[in-house]
């Protein structure tokens, strides 16, 4: 039996809408940020598209979600367009091609699209020519397409665990999880590739995101500083500086040569006045500003967000630890990436996502809430932070300021981000991420060899054919049995990343209400930008 047209239209209508809203949102963020004085299109269209398809990829998941739950009915049965293994397969193929599709185009995004178009703009001289540009950087793009081909031959031809006795132990407990174990070459290839780039997000993750998880709801609630006692504090600092500058000129009088420690100190203090000159304008041009009094009006608004998602944040932090520790507890150990068959200890958001999934499409949505929760922190954690190499910065992430190269950076680095959400919501809703609100019949023999009924959430008890995983799920949960070092590291830094949650919310409130022109003045700003921005 085909698949009914409501079955698609009610799993992939919501897909294509939140795509429209992917590239709208991708378009706006780049164009906020982009640099209004150096820019360039291709760069700027680089980075839209980038970031749009990896967005891509954690929009499918609730489509995913949705696809096998849609499957069953509340009693635990088939649905009649359901009850063919073949129709199954059909549907569920669709959305393992979708995941690859996106996936293939992340890795020539970061490989090949990204690396170009960096090295293409940094080539940008007043007599360079297109074809010059071009010939740079593919000579550069070299040394990615050798990483991105080392790592294809790695994950296609390095040994990996071979498939359990069909009579082990283990086996027994994880059947319909690794169900289609026995992946090809090329699937193990792109699996690892993956998996390598996941793993730098996660690192990526228990740094910007951890610390954007923590500043966005004291930010909101703390709000900015208002901008009329924050002017008049910086004219009373520029007045102090302008005194100290006088009285270092009075030292000396006229004709009088001043020592180099006192240049040096007049030099300093001139700068640290110019800095203090320029705050003040665009404060006084903050408090002239219509926008920033409509703003006023929704302060109550930017309060209850802040509360609702320190809320989300809170619920977030129990259900990850709860789920480390049911893995710590009841997981399959290390050597199969801590995967957890059942889960045994309570998890709020997982419990309430199946329950809500009985009422459509309002799981759909709070799945989408929470990664777009995600993806939020994310930004925050990058902007508030910054790029870096090590202990040097490379570039500030600011409204309006962030040069191409920058940008570029930016993008690459939330791509990492966001490859770990979807490995944070498999962590965060092992139950919900893999089976949905799927049921099944489970029957046991009673007493006088009568058999009884119930009615239980799936798993992977449940007998071959009776439920039906998801395939991110699957995608992971193969790829950790057969490489249990990525399914273990991820793991562990799970732990690091409620650890620096909590370190980045003690940092998030020492230091306090931030700057209503944060991001606008910077010393390695020239004067003519100012101008530019005041007037924009």
């Amino acid at each position: 039996m085909s698949i009914p047209s409501s079955v698609l239209a009610a799993g992939w209508i919501p897909f294509v809408v939140v795509l429209v809203l992917t590239l709208l949102f991708s378009a706006f963020y780049i164009r906020y940020y982009m640099s209004k004085y150096d820019s360039e299109l291709s760069s700027t269209l680089t980075a839209i598209f980038a970031l749009s398809v990896t967005l891509l990829t954690s929009d499918l998941v609730p489509v995913d979600i949705f696809l096998v739950s849609y499957m069953k009915n509340s009693d635990g049965t088939f649905k009649d367009w359901a009850n063919s293994s073949t129709t199954r397969s059909d549907l569920e193929s669709s959305v393992l091609y979708a995941y690859y599709a996106l996936y293939g185009i992340i890795c020539f995004c970061f490989f090949i699209l990204l690396p170009f178009m960096y090295f293409f703009y940094e080539e940008k001289e007043e007599n360079s020519t297109c074809k010059s540009r071009c010939c740079t950087s593919l000579k550069y793009l070299i040394v990615f397409v050798i990483i991105a081909a080392v790592l294809l031959l790695i994950g296609a031809f390095v040994p990996t665990k071979s498939p359990p006795s069909q009579n082990s132990t283990d086996w027994q407990k994880i059947q319909d999880l690794f169900e289609g174990l026995g992946s090809n070459g090329g699937e193990d290839a792109i699996s690892f590739v993956i998996s390598v780039l996941s793993l730098f997000g996660m690192l990526g993750f228990v740094t910007y995101t951890a610390y954007g998880m923590s500043a966005l709801p004291i930010e909101l609630l703390a709000g900015k500083k208002s901008v009329k006692k924050e002017r008049l504090a910086v004219r009373s600092d520029r007045e102090s500086t302008e005194g100290r500058r006088q009285a270092i000129r009075d030292k000396y009088g006229i004709g009088r040569p001043a020592s180099s420690r006192d240049r040096s100190r007049d030099a300093n203090l001139e700068e640290e006045e110019r800095q203090l000159v320029r705050r003040e304008r665009h404060l006084e041009a903050e408090e002239k500003s219509w926008l920033r009094k409509c703003l006023v009006v929704l302060r109550p608004l930017e309060i209850l967000f802040g509360i609702l998602s320190l809320l989300l944040g809170v619920l977030i932090f129990i259900s990850l630890l709860m789920t480390n520790i049911d893995k710590a507890m009841h997981g399959l150990g290390y050597k199969m990436g801590y995967a957890l068959p059942t889960r045994h200890l309570p998890n709020p958001i997982d419990i309430v996502l199946v329950y809500c999934q009985k009422v459509f499409p309002l799981d759909y949505i709070l799945m989408t809430g929470v990664i777009v929760y995600f993806v939020l922190c994310s930004m925050t954690g990058v902007r508030r932070i910054g790029i870096w190499f090590l202990w040097i910065r490379m570039y500030k992430v600011r409204p309006r300021r962030t040069v191409p190269q920058g940008l570029l950076m930016f993008c690459m680095i939330l791509m990492f981000l966001i490859l770990a959400v979807n490995i944070i919501v498999y962590e965060l809703t092992p139950q919900y991420s893999s089976f949905g609100s799927q049921h099944y019949l489970k029957n046991s023999t009673g007493t006088g060899n009568t058999t009884t009924y119930s009615l239980e959430p799936c798993t992977t008890e449940a007998s071959t054919g009776e439920c039906t995983i998801t395939r991110m799920s699957l995608l992971l949960t193969r790829f950790f049995y057969k490489m249990w070092f990525f399914g273990a590291a991820y793991y562990f830094l799970t732990w690091g990343f409620l650890g620096f949650v909590l370190l980045g919310f003690i940092v998030a409130v020492v230091r306090g209400r931030r700057s209503a022109i944060q991001g606008e003045v910077d010393s390695d700003d020239f004067e003519e930008s100012d101008d530019e921005l005041i007037r924009a």
